[in-house]
């Protein structure tokens, strides 16, 4: 039992080995067999790799030796085009150079013509010369001679000829001055003439020339010793609340009060009525009394100004306007009421932009504030145009009313139609007959300046200034004026009164001339 086992493991213990052999030898022969495999490979990689390099060696030189073709014909091509070209520029020098030749020769020809020519100028010069000689002396003895006969010496005949031609070409630019305008006036002045002769039939107001009153009646003249008070303690009370001067004098039953501002004039007057009319005046009573007149005099300008706006129908305008509209109403200029003025002007503004296709409301509002700064002129340094442009400007009226507020007096120039229209409007309401008055002693100075200017020219014999000086006609020699001259003379006359007078509205201007032929039949 012992014996086959052993038997059997020594059995497994050869083929173990035999196995261990084979494998070992197949192992080693596979492994060689590999080797072989590979070497085979490498070589034939190694020859396929010669072979590609040999190609592509072989193509590259192939390429190479197309690119060094195609450029050998690129710069035969190039060789060529510029042989052309340089024998196209050699036959254009060769044309040019003939050309030149040619102009060569003629300019040539024409230099020996050139010289032919100055020598025969040299010799006309000379010519021309000899001729003036003798033109000259020829002259001076012709000048000599007029000399002799008239007797005036050269300056003297040119100085009278200057002023021959200068009379002549004034009268003919006078000639032509007077045309021209007739011709443009007979267009623009008839339309206008329209405008505003349509403006003034339509507007239909009332007009009264009001005044403030400044002078105060009493019921006697012991009231004149209670308003002074004692110690004159009630007379500085009033003057102090009111700012207004008292004056009391020899004048009997009467206090006169005195200041720049109508308002304030007023104020004090309504005052002191209602001190009289009580009988009880002491500083304490001033005092109360005053106060209450103010307040009732604010809302009475703000109702004033209301009615104003409302007449016109001009709505939303600030109320700090209204109320100086309100004060216009107590302000007066040449006697003629501002606030009436002003309504005036806003419904003549309103009547022409109507009839010339404009804003009639926005004229109409223009109108109505252009004498806006007359209620505080008195406060404020400055033209009242300026003033109340700034008012109007700070309390949110357009540009356009306030260029026009600024402009109705020709403080800046008018730039817009609406301006114009309040210029025509104020001198139309200011220059009616009847809207404004002056002082005697202003109204003859005025009379007389306007005749001192008309006399002040050459060849005027009389002036009168008539229409209460709305009008100034000159008589004229007519020996010293012609016809044409007294055209000029009209508009001389017409610019030194507009720069030398301040006027309202505008003056007319009338030169007569008059030639009168007188015979005797005998």
């Amino acid at each position: 039992m012992s014996d086959s086992i052993l038997l059997l493991i020594a059995l497994d213990g050869l083929a173990l080995i035999i196995g261990l052999a084979g494998g070992y030898y197949l192992n080693s022969y596979l492994s060689k067999k590999r080797n072989q495999d590979a070497s085979d490979l490498a070589e034939r990689i190694v020859e396929e790799a010669r072979k590609e390099a040999e190609a592509t060696r072989k193509e590259a030189r192939l390429q190479a030796q197309d690119e060094i073709f195609a450029l050998k014909k690129e710069q035969e091509r190039e060789y060529k085009d510029r042989e052309q070209t340089l024998k196209r520029e050699q036959g254009r020098l060769q044309e040019k150079e003939e050309r030149l030749e040619s102009k060569l020769e003629k300019v040539a020809q024409k230099e020996s013509g050139v010289v032919e020519l100055e020598k025969r100028l040299i010799k006309q010069e000379k010519s021309l010369a000899e001729k003036q000689e003798a033109l000259d002396a020829a002259h001076d003895i012709h000048e000599r001679k007029l000399q002799e006969i008239s007797g005036l010496t050269v300056e003297e005949a040119k100085e009278r000829l200057m002023t021959e031609v200068e009379s002549r070409t004034r009268h003919e630019a006078a000639r032509m001055i007077r045309n021209i305008e007739t011709e443009a006036k007979e267009v623009a002045g008839k339309k206008a003439k329209e405008i505003l002769s349509l403006a003034i039939q339509r507007y239909a107001g009332d007009y009264v020339s009001e005044q403030t009153v400044t002078a105060v009646p009493l019921p006697s003249e012991e009231m004149k010793g209670r308003i002074i008070g004692r110690e004159g303690r009630n007379i500085r009370a009033l003057e102090a609340a009111t700012g207004v001067d008292l004056i009391i004098d020899d004048t009997p039953e009467t206090v006169v009060l005195s200041a720049y501002s109508p308002l304030r004039r007023e104020v004090a007057k309504q005052a002191l009525e209602r001190l009289i009319h009580d009988g009880r005046i002491h500083p304490a009573r001033i005092e109360d009394i005053v106060r209450k007149v103010e307040q009732e005099m604010d809302v009475k300008l703000r109702e004033i100004g209301e009615q104003a706006t409302f007449d016109v129908g001009v709505h939303g305008i600030h109320p700090e306007l209204v109320k100086l509209l309100g004060q216009l109403h107590y302000r007066t200029s040449y006697s003629q009421n501002v606030l009436q003025h002003s309504i005036e002007v806003a419904f003549l503004c309103g009547i022409m932009a109507a009839e010339l296709g404009l804003d009639e409301k926005m004229a109409k509002r223009a109108g109505l504030l252009h004498d806006l700064g007359k209620a505080v002129d008195h406060e404020i340094e400055g033209p009242h145009a300026v003033i109340g442009a700034d008012l109007a400007k700070k309390h949110g009226e357009s540009q356009d009313i306030v260029h026009a507020i600024q402009a109705h007096h020709e403080d800046v120039p008018p730039q817009t139609a609406i301006a114009t229209l309040v210029q025509a409007a104020d001198s139309l309401s200011g220059a009616r007959p009847g809207a404004r008055k002056e002082l005697l002693e202003n109204y003859v100075k005025r009379l007389e300046e306007l005749e001192g200017i008309a006399t002040s020219f050459g060849g005027v014999s009389k002036a009168y200034a008539i229409q209460a000086g709305r009008e100034v006609r000159v008589m004229v020699d007519a020996e010293r004026v012609p016809d044409e001259q007294t055209y000029l003379l009209v508009k001389d006359i017409a610019s030194k009164i507009e720069s030398n007078m301040t006027y309202p509205g505008q003056i007319r201007v009338t030169v007569i001339r008059e030639k009168r032929a007188v015979g005797y039949a005998k």
